[in-house]
């Protein structure tokens, strides 16, 4: 299988990582106005399961080093793919309420606030679990993601006054769809052997770990997703017959979207080995800031703010970067 050998090569996968999960939420902003997140949700769940599969029989397939995913996932004991199960039933639940928030409150908000609080708490918990890298470093850049978030917040907080909107709603979906999301990395990277060169019995290799997961967001979606197109956030209840109406165009921006999310998760993952699951995740989920970029500069969610909030949102994406520096340079 394809392994990553250098820290410069893992870092390169994490900003690829960074981009692709800062940049799919754009594929359901492209879906018609009158298609659901809820619809969308699935084809996106079919789009990550589907791209699993693809670089398990692929690059997790092919080569010398470690074991193929066939034989990887047959030798796998059952502990370890409960734990890569359970990180995808984390994660989906998570991912459907910050879409949920993205849908309310736009992506300048729900991804610097629910994403850079899974940032936070990610870090954190990976790095207790595996403790590689600088900590004074890392945890500065972690603080200075936290004043970024408050920063955003704030600046949403301006913008929905104005507006006179209650902004609480979205801002609440972020909270808690970042709490959740701070700790699904942990039980992937736990059902894996560290050194990917050197397999061990009953673990799981990088490409078997992620098809796996993917399992778990399938199989807990026709749960977590089904109880919310019962029970909306907003709007009313959504039938299923309707995801058969759906256009082509709509599903295959939810496919799409689902697959460049995997292809960031797996990126990760694979730089885990050489960087580290705390700074690999820590990194990716500079995803914040690329997803800031495109919410106030291409979809103008912050357009008619008052005259401070572009400054807050200046300062917050300079902060943010600095932030994410520290942790790269943490290695």
């Amino acid at each position: 299988m394809f392994i990553i050998d250098s820290y410069f090569i893992a870092v390169i996968f994490c900003v690829i990582t960074m981009i692709t999960w800062g940049s799919w939420a754009n594929t359901q902003k492209l879906t018609d106005n009158n298609w659901r997140f809820e619809l969308f949700y699935w084809d996106y769940v079919i789009g990550i399961v589907l791209f699993a599969l693809f670089l398990a029989f692929t690059a997790g397939s092919l080569g010398t080093d470690g074991r193929p995913f066939l034989e990887d996932l047959g030798q796998a004991n059952t502990a370890n793919i409960g734990s890569a199960l359970l990180g995808g039933v984390l994660f989906n639940l998570a991912n459907i309420l910050l879409v949920a928030a993205i849908t309310i409150a736009g992506m300048s908000v729900a991804f610097p606030v629910g994403i850079g609080l899974a940032l936070v708490i990610g870090v954190i918990v990976n790095y207790l679990d595996i403790p590689v890298g600088n900590a004074s470093m890392l945890f500065i850049g972690v603080a200075l993601i936290v004043v970024a978030m408050l920063l955003n917040a704030t600046a949403y907080s301006k913008l929905s006054a104005s507006q006179n909107k209650v902004p609480s709603k979205g801002l609440i979906l972020a909270v808690v769809a970042g709490i959740l999301m701070g700790f699904f990395y942990k039980y992937v990277a736990n059902s894996m052997f560290s050194d990917f060169t050197k397999p061990i019995d009953g673990k799981l290799s990088p490409y078997t770990a992620v098809v796996v997961f993917a399992f778990g967001i399938l199989l807990s979606n026709f749960i977590f997703n089904t109880i919310l197109m019962k029970k909306p956030f907003e709007g009313e209840a959504v039938k299923f017959q309707s995801y058969f109406k759906g256009s082509s165009k709509n599903h295959l921006m939810g496919i799409i979207g689902g697959a460049v999310w995997c292809v960031g998760m797996s990126f990760s993952i694979l730089a885990s080995d050489k960087a580290g699951p705390a700074i690999s995740y820590g990194l990716g989920q500079g995803a914040t800031v690329v997803a800031a970029l495109w919410g106030i500069f291409v979809w103008k969610e912050f357009k008619g703010a008052p005259k401070e909030v572009p400054k807050l949102l200046n300062i917050m994406l300079l902060i943010y970067i600095v932030g994410l520096a520290l942790i790269v340079l943490a290695r």
